[in-house]
């Protein structure tokens, strides 16, 4: 028995996995605040009494967490000090001296994690390959430690010049605080990011130091809890690139859980698509707070080595703090159930990206919530039905919902309840739409040769908007679209990923050296999958370089090929960088050498396999549930739709749109044109006619 467990901004969502049977069971609970881990207990409290089951049954929980996030985000990490090469204090206020956006003359850029008072350097100096060109000042470390921790820092980022390339003084340094200040987290370069460029190391370095002592409390804390409630299990972790680490990982290099949540309903994308043969996807994820777009190519998620967190303007890149850790890709907007929307003061309508979150709440969750949001309008058009939202376990209230609309909507725009619930409606879905689009395009590709995967909290009630407006040729709506993410954590394999930087071009490139690289990082991954108890013939390896034209300032991501390599391969590396830089820019350089800048390792263990199954069909119940009116498109009057219960529609079953299909966690919305199947996994089959 496994359990998937994600905190959201809004909701925690629980799966429950029988691995033998393959029979999933959903949760869906309040996230509470300021301690998350309450939520947690509540949820699997609610699962335990409605299956009737014992918790030390459970054999193991994979949990992903937006702690990490909103620690960076709404700066409540821990005081951290940085040590670094002298002359180099002052690299995280440089960074790349560039302008986000150059005509805004009130620019700002995020205040750096660690202060200046807090930043000490320290006489030592590496040359590029790693020799050393004069020594750790040894009495200098001392004399730099103390005054951190007299100026009570609980964590200290230690990122020395060229450390990527021999991280013997970081090393010394990490020892010395250890052994005389064993309570002071330490957080080294050379094993967050063991990566070329300075800038973008030290700023992922200090963000980890950064979030270490909360993460680490909190799992300590969560560990505590579920001991305490009998759970005798491992407990694993969804890291950012779709993988999960051990909570032992997670606590040495926390700064890979940036985007775990978001990264679970990728990994689910990736399942579903194998499951039912679609293996190009867009996986649209809308929950309470935000939405989130990624691609999946030949059932592969896109990773990303590019990742910004705390962005000053969040659609604006380059306005956040760098950080070069493996990620999927995806696009992010602040569209949600819970977001706001208003009239600005240009008297035009817009929603979010502030979201109403879980406290108060949207104004129909009669928790306080005065001003309108995205769920209110959907309540209003008919959307969702105010008795069984949660399965009924929570009512709204549509009274509140459609005041918070007229009032702050309706009557200063001059229009009806209906047109300005439609307006916040369409205004959500375009603004998705056009991210998604934009993200799929700068990759070469065409969005009308993707199906779209809905999921999420308010995914499915909007997703034929967005697959409309993208040309989408057909929607797949998953067995418990609600929590799909938290499904997402149990079909993600173990896995580490080792880094170092080895600059050379392809014609120079000593092989011997690459092989020796090569082997040392797979023998630490293969270590890491035995401490997690996976057996070495369960593993797979993945080789990735970072190329570019010799010259260029950014790189593309090659897969290597895993045998043994020498000049031999020159062709074959060549011809796979040619392919993915004439994808991604319709061109090619002739008579232009190539270089390798990082080299990756990816170590996995095996993706679990299930065919999931739901055993919650109510007997003697009909799969038609009743009809209500519903405002489609653009109509000023609404339609009456057949409403039907998920759980309850049969296997082969087909259905015209407009329709409504209902289950706990989620609502699925559908309009006109459209044909609707129930698979062999009562996945949700919608194929759209244009």
């Amino acid at each position: 028995m496994k359990l998937g467990i994600d905190i959201g901004g809004t909701f925690t969502d629980l799966v429950l996995l029988d691995e033998q049977t393959g029979i999933l069971q959903f949760g869906k609970t309040l996230t509470t605040y300021p301690d998350p881990t309450k939520g947690i207990i509540n949820g699997i409290h609610q699962l335990v009494a409605s299956f009737d089951l014992e918790i030390n049954t459970l054999t193991e929980i994979v949990h992903g967490t937006t702690l990490v996030t909103n620690a960076i985000i709404e700066r409540k990490g821990a005081k951290t000090g940085l040590i670094t090469t002298a002359g180099f204090e002052d690299v995280l206020e440089i960074g790349r001296e560039l302008r986000y956006d150059i005509y805004d003359i009130f620019l700002t850029v995020p205040e750096p994690l660690v202060p200046r008072n807090l930043r000490y350097g320290i006489k030592e100096r590496l040359e590029k390959t790693g020799k050393p060109l004069i020594a750790l000042d040894e009495k200098k470390v001392k004399a730099v430690v103390k005054k951190l921790v007299k100026q009570g820092v609980e964590s200290i980022a230690i990122s020395c010049l060229h450390a990527f390339a021999n991280p013997q003084h970081e090393q010394l340094i990490g020892q010395f605080i250890q052994k005389n200040h064993p309570n002071i987290y330490c957080s080294l370069s050379s094993e967050i990011m063991p990566e070329i460029r300075e800038y973008e190391r030290t700023s992922a370095t200090a963000m980890n130091a950064y979030v270490q002592p909360i993460t680490d409390d909190y799992l300590q804390k969560l560990e505590a809890n579920l001991k305490g409630l009998g759970f005798k299990g491992i407990i694993n972790i969804m890291i950012s690139s779709g993988r999960l680490t051990t909570v032992e990982g997670a606590r040495k290099i926390p700064i890979q859980l940036l985007e775990s949540g978001p990264a679970g309903g990728t990994m689910a994308g990736v399942f579903f698509g194998k499951l039912t043969k679609k293996l190009d996807l867009l996986a649209f994820d809308m929950g309470g707070t935000t939405a989130k777009a990624s691609l999946i190519k030949d059932a592969q998620p896109e990773i990303t080595n590019q990742f910004e967190a705390a962005r000053v303007r969040r659609f604006k890149k380059g306005s956040g703090l760098p950080v070069r850790i493996p990620v999927i890709d995806m696009i992010e907007i602040g569209a949600g159930g819970g977001s706001i929307a208003r009239v600005n003061d240009l008297g035009l309508l817009t929603v979010g990206p502030d979201s109403a979150s879980s406290q108060p709440g949207p104004a129909c969750y009669g928790r306080g919530g005065e001003l309108p949001t995205v769920t209110d309008a959907d309540l209003v058009l008919g959307y969702l039905n105010p008795d069984y939202f949660l399965g009924g376990d929570m009512q709204l209230n549509k009274v509140l919902a459609e005041q918070a609309i007229k009032k702050h909507i309706a009557q200063p725009l001059g229009i009806s309840v209906s047109e300005a619930a439609m307006g916040i409606h369409r205004i959500v879905n375009e603004n998705m739409a056009n991210a998604a689009r934009v993200h799929i395009l700068e990759k070469g590709l065409d969005p009308r040769q993707f199906s779209m995967m809905a999921f999420g909290g308010a995914g499915p009630v909007h997703a034929f908007g967005v697959a409309r407006l993208l040309h989408a040729p057909q929607m797949i709506i998953p067995v418990g679209a609600g929590v799909t993410s938290a499904l997402g954590f149990l079909v993600s394999p173990i896995a580490s990923e080792h880094i170092s930087s080895y600059v050379c071009r392809l014609s120079q490139m000593n092989w011997k050296k690459v092989n020796m690289m090569l082997k040392e990082m797979e023998q630490k991954g293969m270590q890491f999958l035995k401490r997690a108890g996976i057996k070495k013939k369960e593993a797979t390896i993945q080789r990735i370089a970072d190329m570019r034209y010799a010259g260029q300032g950014h790189e593309i991501t090659i897969q290597m090929p895993n045998s043994r390599l020498s000049a031999k391969s020159i062709d074959e590396i060549r011809r796979r960088f040619l392919q993915e830089y004439e994808l991604r820019y319709s061109r090619s350089i002739d008579k232009m050498e190539m270089e390798t800048v990082t080299w990756r390792v990816i170590v996995s263990g095996s993706t679990p396999a299930l065919s999931p199954q739901q055993d919650i069909a109510k007997k003697g119940k009909k799969a038609s549930k009743d009809k209500r009116e519903v405002y489609f498109d653009n109509a000023t009057k609404p339609i009456v739709c057949s409403v039907y219960d998920r759980y309850n529609l049969p296997i082969g079953k087909t259905i015209k749109g407009p329709a409504i299909i209902e289950e706990m966690e989620s609502t699925t919305v559908i309009g006109h044109n459209t044909k609707i199947q129930i698979d062999q996994y009562k996945n949700i089959i919608i194929d759209i006619t244009y």
